[in-house]
């Protein structure tokens, strides 16, 4: 017979391996970008932001990556680069190893050493932290900085082979089903013993004896009456009135486009608008999430939806803000309107929106001014 205490050790490898199944996993896509902390080129006006995009295959703490660098054709570069994960403090470190592809006008290539935190808010991951970097030529100081990453779906690249093959083994590890270990059935069980049902005393009857009949009365019981409380009636909603919640901060705010005109609010007036993206979706309900698109530095916007103020001088953090919006079927699109209300420590004011509709989802990145607000159509069509 197997002793207690290996039957006690076989259920908690069971628990252990089910923890481990829903452990973190870094595997996928993210994409953001890093810039430097050097002063000087902020104080030149040099634009020091580069886009990074990194592809990840995690095997139990550790994984493989490649890194993708690049800012417009100044700069272009891919690295190949391991890591690891601290599953329990959620620290990841990020190390590229050699440089496997470069385009770049002036100086030299460095690589990078990325200390990252991860951190989750519903549906979304961010990689967030700093980083020091190397000189590959003789191995001196490049400067060190802040980064910014968050996963997406789809590569701004190609996917790289490793990164393919273990997002295949992934899925065909979901398809295999879980079982509990086996129970020995030579073990004796110990189960208590049945517990006697308690019986109700037989029912008599009131009998009336006569001398020539027997006559049986059953005296019929009747369930008391209970009193309930009386049914408040539901509120009516006139539909035809347009109704909006107001906005709170990390709450959902449904907004519905009016159908009388509205008046142009002096900031949409005053202001420069540029359309940065144009999105048509198949689905009219969608859920906006806006964050701050790098460091958090104080910066805090309103959002307008078909002029109406929807979000008011919110600031932006690397918590989204969220809202959700009905699209109506129009030949006009509707109109998203982000304004910056400040600039923030490092101007210009940038944001990152993430945009759901369905099973479709899109990333704009934004950038606005106090001259110029960022501008997004929606298009509602119906699917035929």
């Amino acid at each position: 017979m197997k002793p207690a205490s290996l039957r006690i050790s076989s259920v908690l490898i069971f628990l252990f391996a089910s923890t481990l199944t829903h452990a973190q996993n870094l595997t996928g896509i993210w994409r953001g970008h890093f810039r430097s902390n050097e002063a000087y080129q902020r104080l030149f006006g040099d634009d020091d932001r580069y886009k990074m995009e990194v592809q990840v295959a995690q095997e139990g703490r550790k994984f493989e990556a490649v890194t993708y660098s690049y800012k417009t054709t100044v700069f272009y570069g891919k690295a190949e680069a391991t890591g690891s994960l601290d599953q329990v403090s959620k620290k990841v470190l990020l190390r590229e190893l050699k440089i496997v592809e470069l385009r770049m006008s002036l100086g030299d290539a460095c690589i990078m050493t990325c200390f990252l935190q991860y951190s989750k808010l519903g549906d979304e991951e961010f990689l967030e932290g700093r980083y020091t970097s190397m000189n590959t030529r003789d191995s001196s100081d490049c400067g060190k900085g802040s980064i910014f990453l968050h996963k997406v779906p789809e590569t701004d690249f190609y996917k790289e082979p490793f990164l393919e093959k273990k997002e295949k083994q992934i899925r065909e590890e979901k398809k295999k089903p879980v079982t509990p270990p086996a129970v020995n059935k030579s073990e004796k069980i110990n189960t208590p013993p049945p517990v006697a049902k308690k019986t109700d005393p037989p029912k008599t009857t009131n009998t009336k004896k006569t001398t020539n009949t027997t006559a049986t009365t059953t005296v019929k019981k009747t369930k008391p009456a209970v009193k309930t409380a009386p049914q408040k009636e539901l509120a009516k909603i006139d539909p035809g009135k347009h109704q909006v919640e107001t906005y709170k901060p990390d709450t959902a705010t449904k907004i519905e486009k009016k159908s009388f005109p509205l008046v142009t609010p002096k900031v949409l007036a005053t202001r420069s608008n540029e359309v940065v993206k144009s999105i048509t979706v198949a689905n009219p309900e969608i859920t906006l999430n806006v964050y701050d698109d790098g460091a958090i530095d104080n910066d805090t916007v309103s959002i307008y939806f078909d002029k109406k103020l929807i979000v008011s001088k919110a600031r932006l953090t690397d918590r989204a803000i969220t809202v959700k919006l009905h699209l109506e079927e129009s030949s006009e699109p509707h109109e998203l309107v982000m304004v910056a209300e400040n600039l923030g420590d490092i101007p210009p004011n940038t944001s990152l929106l993430t945009v759901k509709a369905g099973e479709k989802r899109y990333e704009v990145r934004i950038v606005s001014t106090e001259q110029k607000n960022a501008v997004v159509l929606f298009k509602y069509e119906k699917p035929e």
